[in-house]
């Protein structure tokens, strides 16, 4: 287990972008900013192409294109029922290659881009409360070093 605060710096590992994000023991599923959310078909397969803000220039955009893994209901804090996409995300948290389901959501007046939920952290990561920033982002390249779930 790696022992990480509840906010580190998170690394995207396809596209190789670092975002800080907040790890949250409370939330199920993680969650990313998606903003500018475009479905279209691909492969006979429903993909997504969404943007991220850019964490060194706010004002410019990256765009990321995943399939869809499917639709969740979530919950606000509100009570209300909110229908997001879902997609399948690998991060470097710390040491550890995580694969999981990842919801899109628009985040821009939230603190952190990222999410952390439990899907990412249960049996890799531990989650010290008085402490951010332990480790930075730091995966081997193997893949057979990953810890992606399946």
């Amino acid at each position: 287990m790696t022992i990480l605060g509840t906010v580190e710096d998170a690394t995207i590992l396809e596209e190789d972008i670092t975002l800080e994000g907040r790890l949250d023991t409370g939330a199920t599923s993680s969650s990313l900013n998606a903003l500018q959310q475009e479905t279209f078909e691909r492969d006979d397969a429903e993909w997504i192409r969404f943007e991220i803000i850019d964490p060194h220039n706010e004002d410019a955009r990256i765009t990321l294109e995943r399939p869809i893994e499917r639709s969740a209901r979530i919950r606000q804090h509100s009570g209300e029922l909110d229908e997001r996409h879902v997609v399948r995300l690998e991060l470097c948290l710390g040491d550890r290659k995580i694969e999981a389901d990842t919801t899109l959501v628009d985040r821009t007046e939230l603190t952190y881009q990222l999410l952390v939920g439990r899907s990412h952290m249960a049996g890799h990561i531990l989650v010290d409360s008085g402490n951010e920033h332990l480790l930075p982002p730091d995966c081997p390249a193997d893949e057979d070093s990953s810890d992606a779930d399946e």
